[in-house]
């Protein structure tokens, strides 16, 4: 098993971001078998309000020899 690192960016949820992650990683790897989320930030606009969301994880894959 081998482990990369990825940040996934959404306007909408941080749950959105760690798919965001996970589909890009899918895009150029097989036999994803799990994620670990590292960090959670956001990006909050002057009023308070959360405008975007970040997750920090970490991919597991199976090595195909």
């Amino acid at each position: 098993v081998k482990v990369i690192e990825l940040v996934g960016e959404s306007d909408h949820s941080w749950e959105d971001a760690v798919q965001v992650a996970v589909r890009e990683a899918a895009r150029t790897l097989r036999g994803i078998t799990g994620v670990e989320v590292m960090n959670w930030t956001g990006q909050v606009n002057p009023d308070g309000d959360i405008i975007g969301y970040r997750a920090d994880v970490q991919v597991a894959f199976k090595v195909e020899q």
